[in-house]
């Protein structure tokens, strides 16, 4: 059984585009693609957007020699491969290639410098996919020779319009089974999939033909929240969480405090990011912060998931409502700035110890004298 959103990939440029808006990377790129004349780039966008898509009607558009690996399951001998057989192609048929890799973000540095070493003499052109920040991904010299085209999730109503075409081709292919579906059941699907077309259109295949609201909820009740800890995202969440409270924002604090915990958060992680927050940015204004979070890891320690949400919450609240100061970090970064400049200085001899007679001898431990400074000059 092919998948439906398979079944549902779009056929020419024009299907592509109404799914979602066009920004200027993408207008640059779609006029190369009709124009045929690529250059190397990466797709950069959330799972279930449409990469695959648009990197599988390059190929339809183009009369370059078209290869296509996944990084998952591809290594260098595949690229040397292709590579050769890019070249002999050029040679004697002065035809160009152009190379899809799926999930670019998954190859080894020794991947990603063979890649560069074809992208640089001209072998083929690169079209990239990854769901995942290229500037942590992928090495700075393969980035220096690729264009990042990157767009969003897709919005509720985009994805609502793909749901609807999804259910069209449905009834098409089982004309004679009956539709149960509640009014409202496309727009609640589009909403609760965090603009995954794919995961929508598996949702729906696997529901219909019974689409009630009841049976979206029992589906639904596995998250579909994007987050993975190694991930860009998990990364964005929580600055998102620490701003908010460095900001006074309670509420916004509280909201990724939750997106944390949905995405099933370790939650000594969050509490460990609290912790810090209390002497980096609280410190001296509220001493009382520091003690109190120190008393919510013993909590979150002791009692675990579920309840350990109240003591989590509760953190926040203080931590995001209470006078803020980042006295004690400024003044510590004072003291390494001038111990950085000044090199391995020995301190006063009154601060050290007389440990043998030659340190006697030589001053150490002696009386301080008045007015003289503990920081050495």
């Amino acid at each position: 059984m092919i998948p439906l959103a398979e079944r549902l990939r779009p056929q020419n440029l024009d299907d592509w585009l109404a799914s979602g808006e066009l920004n200027s990377s993408l207008q640059g790129l779609l006029a190369a693609i009709k124009k045929d004349s690529l250059f190397s780039f990466i797709l950069y966008a959330p799972p279930g957007t449409g990469k695959t898509s648009l990197a599988l009607l390059i190929k339809k558009h183009s009369k370059a020699r078209f290869f296509q690996i996944n990084a998952v399951s591809s290594g260098v001998k595949d690229l040397r491969e292709i590579f050769e057989q890019a070249r002999a192609w050029k040679q004697r048929a002065n035809q160009e290639s152009l190379l899809f890799v799926d999930e670019i973000h998954r190859f080894s540095k020794s991947q990603q410098d063979a890649l560069l070493s074809a992208v640089e003499k001209g072998d083929v052109t690169l079209v990239g996919a990854t769901t995942e920040n290229p500037s942590f991904e992928l090495n700075a010299a393969l980035l220096s020779r690729v264009k990042v085209i990157y767009w969003d999730r897709l919005t509720a109503g985009a994805l609502q319009a793909i749901l609807q075409r999804g259910l069209e081709l449905l009834q098409r292919e089982s004309p004679s089974i009956e539709l149960k579906m509640d009014k409202e059941f496309l727009s609640l699907l589009a909403h609760s999939t965090d603009g995954d077309a794919r995961q929508a259109l598996q949702t729906l295949e696997r529901l219909y033909p019974t689409l009630t609201r009841v049976r979206l909820a029992e589906e639904l009740k596995k998250s579909f929240l994007k987050h993975d800890k190694d991930a860009e995202l998990h990364h964005q969440i929580v600055s998102a969480f620490i701003k908010s409270m460095r900001a006074n924002e309670t509420e916004a604090a509280l909201y990724y405090l939750a997106r944390l915990w949905e995405a099933g958060e370790d939650p000594l992680y969050i509490v460990r990011r609290m912790l810090i927050f209390a002497s980096e940015d609280i410190g001296n204004a509220d001493l009382r912060a520091l003690a109190a979070m120190n008393a919510i890891r013993s909590s979150v320690e002791f009692v675990g998931r579920p309840e350990c949400y109240y003591a989590l919450a509760q953190g926040t609240i203080l931590l995001s409502e209470a006078k803020k100061s980042r006295e004690a970090g400024d003044r510590f970064q004072k003291a390494l700035e001038k111990v950085r400049r000044g090199g391995s200085i020995r301190p006063p001899a009154f601060l050290t110890n007389a440990i043998t007679s030659f340190d006697r001898e030589s001053g150490k431990g002696r009386p301080r004298e008045p007015g003289e400074p503990y920081l050495p000059a």
